[in-house]
Parts: C-alpha cells; sequence; structure tokens
C-alpha cells in the first residue's frame, strides 16, 4: 500500500478547482468543474427492426349491464354525504353507450451517472490516488434493481482518494466562533457592559468588566471545525452517484363521449397490446391512426432525449382499452348523464340532480 500523500501546508487545497483534472479519466466531468450526468458508451445492441408487423389482437369494446352501472352510481353517491339516493331506486335508465378510448404508454427505463467530490474528516484511512488509474465512470460495476424499479446508488471511485489540508480552516482545525466573532466574549448581559449595577454597585456577573466570557466557545474565540470535526485534514475522493429511473409518455386517443379525459389517469383498462425489450420498435396496424403517431413520436424522442445522458436498458410499450359508460338516465321529469369507466367503475356524475339530503322527500 502505497504510503499518504504529504499535505499542502499553504492555504487551501480541498476541494480545489483544478483538482478535477488530477485524475485522469475524470477531466471536467466532476460536478462543480463543468460536470453534470455523464455520456454513456455508444450502445452494442442496435434498435431492432421487426420481419414484420404484429398482427393485431381482436379489438372490442368492453360493455356493461344496467345493473352494474346502478350499482357504480349507488357505490359513487353513498361516498358522499350530502348526496341523496332517490335518483339512483327511483330514476329510470334511458340509454347506454360505449366508447373507444385508447390509452398509449411508452415507458422507458434507463441508467444515468454524475460524479461529485466527496470529503470525510481524515483519520488514518488508507489512500489510493495515483496508486493505478481509476477506472471510468462507465466501468464501475453497479447493481440495477428490476426493470422499471426506481434505484439510487452511491460508489467511491477507486483510486481517487486522497488527503488534503482542511480548506475551511486552512488545516487549523478550528473555525471562529460565530456568537462572539472570534474574540472570546461578549457584552455582559447584566450590566449591558458599564460593569455597574443600578445601584452603582459594581456589576457582580462580570466583575466590573462589563464583558464576560462566550459560553459558545468558553471564552476560546473558536471552535472546532465541522467540516474536518478538528481533524485539521480531509480524505477527499470522487463518488459515483447511479441513477435508474423511468420516463414515460401517455397519450390518449380521442373519444367523443364528453367525458373529461383528466378523469381516465388515475383508472387502467384493458390490456390489449405489450411489447418490452432493449428498445422497441413502433406500433403497426393498429386501428386508430393517433395510437400509431404517437408511438412513432414518443420512440423517437425518447431517444433524442434520453440517450445522450442516459443508458437505456429497457422499454416497454402497452395498449390498454378504457371502458367509458355513457349512460342516460330521467328522474322526476329530467333528463341528467353519468360516466361509468375504467376497470375500477369510476363514476363522474357532475348534473347529479340530488346533491342536499334535506331537499329531497
Amino acid at each position: 500500500m502505497a504510503a499518504p500523500p504529504v499535505p499542502n501546508t499553504y492555504g487551501p487545497t480541498a476541494p480545489p478547482a483544478n483538482m478535477y483534472d488530477t485524475v485522469p479519466g475524470y477531466e471536467g466531468t466532476v460536478a462543480g468543474g463543468g460536470g453534470g450526468y455523464l455520456p454513456p458508451p455508444m450502445p452494442s445492441v442496435p434498435m431492432p427492426v421487426p420481419e414484420q408487423a404484429p398482427n393485431p389482437p381482436e379489438w372490442h369494446i368492453p360493455s356493461i349491464s344496467e345493473e352494474r352501472a346502478r350499482e357504480a352510481l349507488a357505490k359513487y353517491v353513498s361516498s358522499r354525504c350530502c348526496y341523496s339516493s332517490a335518483p339512483v331506486k327511483d330514476g329510470v335508465i334511458t340509454n347506454m353507450e360505449s366508447f373507444n378510448t385508447y390509452r398509449y404508454r411508452l415507458e422507458t427505463f434507463m441508467e444515468s451517472r454524475s460524479t461529485e467530490w466527496s470529503q470525510e474528516p481524515y483519520t488514518g484511512q488508507s489512500v489510493d490516488a495515483g496508486v493505478q488509474p481509476a477506472p471510468g465512470p462507465w466501468q464501475i460495476a453497479a447493481q440495477p434493481p428490476a426493470f422499471f424499479q426506481e434505484h439510487q446508488q452511491s460508489i467511491r471511485v477507486p483510486y481517487t482518494s486522497s488527503v488534503k489540508n482542511c480548506h475551511l480552516c486552512l488545516g487549523t482545525g478550528k473555525s471562529p466562533c460565530t456568537t462572539c466573532a472570534g474574540v472570546g466574549n461578549k457584552v455582559c448581559w447584566v450590566c449591558n457592559g458599564s460593569g455597574h449595577r443600578p445601584n452603582e454597585e459594581c456589576c457582580s456577573h462580570c466583575n466590573g468588566r462589563g464583558r464576560e466570557n462566550c459560553s459558545t466557545c468558553s471564552g476560546n474565540g473558536s471552535r472546532q471545525c465541522d467540516t474536518c470535526r478538528g481533524k485539521r485534514q480531509l480524505n477527499v475522493f470522487i463518488n459515483l452517484n447511479v441513477k435508474w429511473s423511468t420516463e414515460k409518455d401517455d397519450h390518449l386517443a380521442q373519444d367523443l363521449s364528453g367525458l373529461q379525459v383528466e378523469k381516465l389517469e388515475k383508472v387502467s383498462g384493458k390490456e390489449l397490446f405489450k411489447d418490452a425489450q432493449y428498445m422497441v420498435y413502433p406500433v403497426m396496424g393498429f386501428p386508430d391512426v393517433s395510437v400509431t403517431q404517437a408511438s412513432e413520436r414518443f420512440i423517437r424522442d425518447h431517444q433524442v432525449k434520453y440517450a445522450q445522458t442516459s443508458r437505456i436498458l429497457q422499454q416497454r410499450q402497452t395498449i390498454e382499452l378504457i371502458p367509458i359508460t355513457k349512460v342516460s338516465y330521467r328522474w322526476k321529469g329530467k333528463s341528467y348523464v353519468y360516466f361509468v369507466y375504467g376497470n375500477e367503475f369510476e363514476v363522474n356524475a357532475d348534473d347529479y340532480p340530488a346533491t342536499c339530503c334535506c331537499s329531497v322527500m
């Protein structure tokens, strides 16, 4: 093991701006020295091109019964304290209309890496800077989580650790006390600095000095340096931050039901199509052309946005058919509408006619 380098005793040295150039392979890549997310190596696996477009499955609109529609409305009404159940019991369903609403989703699971200088008080730890060349940021092994699982990992880069004088206390291990501004004492709070009590007697608290020792630093005028914790030196090294994340984009095909699109964000649908691989190919042959267009656009955009700064590990694209049923009904001679949507049978009834229990007999 190589002996620790002799620290520089002339002024602050850690972390110096010019230190970024002392580790080959990390010039200008460490945060604070012009770095950020590091570009990954070129992928060795080309984007797949299918031999032929996949055959689309059978597309159909799931429907619900009147009984199920009424049950969904009853559950919706029971969850609201000021809604009367009378329209649920006495209302007459006059029409039920189902709508195709497709949701296309592209998810890109990727790994990004960034570096930063880190430090810790030097207490005799072994240092290895210069023992051998440091591995590059993308050469360091990291254990990824399961696909599409968020995770972060911090790894100390081998052969980058060195000893430096603390740059904040200049290697003294101490820093000026902020309570007394480094002088070790402050104005006596009893006599307000006069040295005398109101009755002209000598102030017993400060013995007539008008000042008292600072309790924070015990009159020393300095405290232990928080950065090096009084050790005077720092072990400085490069830290590699690895982040696994999933970026996704959704496209909802336009439907004519009249239900607000925002309502569909938190519900699930029937999965019609799923494709997961290193890089997916745009969907082909889907009956709704807006879905195929969204697939082409999202895949192209993800390549442009993420491949330059991250390593793509897996992509997944799905198409869901979100069931929407528009239910028309009459109650007390007037017509109303509500929607039942998603596999969860959520209900939207903006014009529900009985919203105050005390007004309904």
